[in-house]
């Protein structure tokens, strides 16, 4: 008697392999976009810090020449 052969896992449809090929190309961009704003945003925080110490020299500054002036 022949048996009759099952697969093992049940075959997807279309529709599912369409959607699980838009979340690995969603998870795929959402990566690349999160490895490229991480620096670009770090080196955002550097420039703001130092754009602050800069400004506070300035006022420092400003202000002992206008407090020598009085």
């Amino acid at each position: 008697m022949a048996e009759e052969v099952k697969p093992s896992a049940p075959e997807k449809s279309g529709a599912d392999v369409v959607k699980g090929d838009f979340a690995t190309i969603l998870v795929g961009v959402g990566t690349m976009l999160d490895n490229t704003l991480t620096p670009l945003s770090k080196i955002v925080a550097q420039t703001l810090d130092s754009m602050t110490t800069v400004a506070k020299q300035i006022l420092d500054g400003m202000n002992s020449s206008l407090s020598q002036k009085k």
